[in-house]
């Protein structure tokens, strides 16, 4: 238990810098070093974290997109890099640019993004035509699932911290308590109550009662931070009410789904990066499902 206690704090800390220095070059760094743990820890789960070509080409693919994101919103690629302002503001939350240039070549970012992921691709393709003796089709499309997957969806860390110039880091922290509240109010109310198990053959702690404590915990708590952050009005609570519901069940499932593959491969936990915790993969299944859900329903809705 100390062990776990003393990991979740470093974990914390650690969150803590990032989304201190949110308007820096340091929250696509860290979305990509992320991004590419969890990779490798999938890759792991189906025995291809040792086919250099597959790893290579799934951890560029990962680590590329928050970085294209990154630059989508950046003024000026140079002063990225020259600037002696440590504490500097780099990016430009008001208009993203329309196209990014490197090395004299000019592309838009979100062809830049297909581009990289096409030629990961064709790259894991080829390895599996090589060596279709030893590798499956399942661990070939597990594999470019999640190369499309684990990356879309901790990029949206980005785009949600620049929905608005000014509520940005609050909207990114909301969107990240959205999986982590639901897990602490599941629990504590299926401790309390919990008699009905939800998926006793994929999660057997899991209760009904836990999933719905879960669900009117998280929405409780979204109507509380948005009427405090930015005024309470009906209608801002009943769209904050509905979007803590929503992450809270699309994180249920994503919590399910990582369980379920984690069962059928055999695995306890995805990693031992964080001692007591398991992996990132283990932290960030839920958050990978709540965080482009959220995204697409406030980007729609919005909260004013």
């Amino acid at each position: 238990m100390l062990t776990r206690i003393i990991s979740g704090a470093v974990g914390a800390a650690l969150l803590a810098v990032v989304l201190y220095f949110h308007d820096t070059v340091l929250l696509p760094i860290a979305v990509a070093a992320i991004i590419a743990v969890m990779l490798f820890e999938l890759l792991r789960a189906v025995k291809l974290h040792k086919c250099l070509p597959i790893l290579i080409s799934a951890e560029i693919c990962g680590i590329a997109l928050p970085l294209i994101y990154c630059f989508t919103y950046y003024v000026d690629f140079k002063e990225l890099f020259t600037s002696h302002d440590a504490y500097a503001v780099p990016f430009d939350t008001s208009v993203p640019v329309e196209r990014v240039e490197i090395f004299g070549w000019s592309a838009s970012p979100a062809l830049l993004a297909f581009a990289v992921t096409l030629v990961s691709a064709f790259v894991v393709f080829v390895t599996w035509l090589r060596k279709h003796k030893t590798i499956r089709y399942e661990q070939i499309f597990f594999v470019l699932a999640c190369m499309i997957l684990v990356p879309q969806a901790m990029t949206t860390m980005i785009r949600i911290e620049h929905l608005s110039s000014k509520n940005g880091l609050f909207l990114l922290i909301m969107a990240l308590c959205g999986a982590w509240i639901a897990d602490t109010g599941a629990y504590f109310t299926g401790v309390a109550i919990g008699k009905h198990k939800l998926c006793p053959e994929i999660s057997p702690k899991k209760t009904i009662e836990g999933f719905v404590g879960g669900i009117l915990t998280t929405a409780v708590v979204y109507v509380v931070a948005f009427s405090i952050y930015y005024g309470f009005t009906p209608k801002r609570a009943i769209i904050a009410f509905l979007t803590g519901a929503l992450c809270a069940v699309v994180g249920a499932i994503g919590d399910l789904s990582a369980s379920m593959v984690k069962r059928q491969i055999g695995f306890k936990d995805y990693g031992k990066i964080m001692p007591g915790h398991g992996g990132l993969m283990d932290r960030f299944d839920s958050v990978l499902f709540v965080l482009p859900t959220f995204y697409v329903f406030i980007a729609l809705v919005g909260v004013q």
